[in-house]
């Protein structure tokens, strides 16, 4: 059992509450029981897991065997090193050391019904997650991030996506100009969330593999997007207002693909 504070594996993993630690790393810090569980049931590539005995709940058994089954490492710690371990007031009594994407363009399959989310700029940690979230719920699995996007490790992040990002193809801090190469190469037709875009968001999608751009919660998408032959959508809204969240308004876009495309 891990009882000291100043244990190495204990200071390496509160390293990793740092955005620099974890991308020096590639890798990353999930916590709680579901989280965990739910990051097993998907195979992610989970290096250690870390979990409190005073804190064990009748889920540790199942959980224990899933761990076993599948080979992956587990340590005891103590209440004071678990506390010393977490970002979050409140710590569930399990954590675990998870290794980071490492997907490339190869790894998105293209055919005609194929979807690219492009999240361009999204700087709410609580927007991304629920993003990637709805993302994986509408039956869309890959997903760009550019650089200007908020970690997708970052802890809030992270809580906000409930797992989902265990099934997802990430590929973070693709620019905007290799992205829209990547489109023009594969066939893609780019769409564009935008408040000033020319047609409504139910406009009829090409029987072909689609792109969808969101951008920055407060500047929209990045001059590079709005320059190019990219189609911009709207959402129309009544009563004065302006715009929705981005993350209402993507899932909305998201759904909008569903229902012409009966993804579900």
């Amino acid at each position: 059992m891990l009882e000291s504070l100043q244990n190495e594996q204990v200071k390496y993993v509160v390293s990793l509450q740092r955005r620099k630690a974890r991308e020096e790393a590639q890798l990353f810090v999930i916590e709680g029981w579901r989280f965990v569980e739910d990051a097993v049931r998907r195979n992610a590539p989970i290096k250690k897991v870390y979990v409190c005995q005073k804190r064990e709940s009748l889920e540790w058994d199942s959980l224990q065997e899933m761990l076993r089954e599948r080979k992956i490492p587990f340590e005891d710690v103590d209440e004071r090193v678990l506390r010393k371990m977490s970002s979050t007031e409140e710590p569930q009594g399990i954590l675990a050391v998870v290794r980071q994407a490492n997907n490339s363009w190869s790894e998105i399959h293209i055919d005609k019904r194929s979807v690219l989310l492009i999240l361009d700029g999204i700087q709410d940690p609580g927007n991304l997650g629920t993003i990637l979230r709805t993302a994986l719920a509408s039956g869309v699995r890959n997903v760009c991030l550019t650089p200007g996007t908020v970690d997708l490790y970052n802890p809030k992040v992270l809580r906000s996506t409930m797992g989902a990002l265990f099934s997802l193809v990430l590929l973070p801090g693709k620019r905007p100009e290799d992205i829209l190469d990547f489109c023009r190469e594969r066939g893609f037709s780019v769409f564009m969330g935008d408040i000033q875009g020319s047609s409504l968001y139910n406009t009829v999608l090409p029987d072909a593999p689609l792109a969808l751009v969101v951008g920055n919660e407060g500047k929209g998408p990045s001059p590079l997007f709005r320059s190019a032959n990219v189609q911009r959508v709207t959402i129309p809204m009544a009563q004065g207002v302006e715009s929705l969240n981005v993350a209402i308004a993507t899932g909305i876009l998201l759904y909008e693909v569903v229902r012409q495309r009966s993804f579900l």
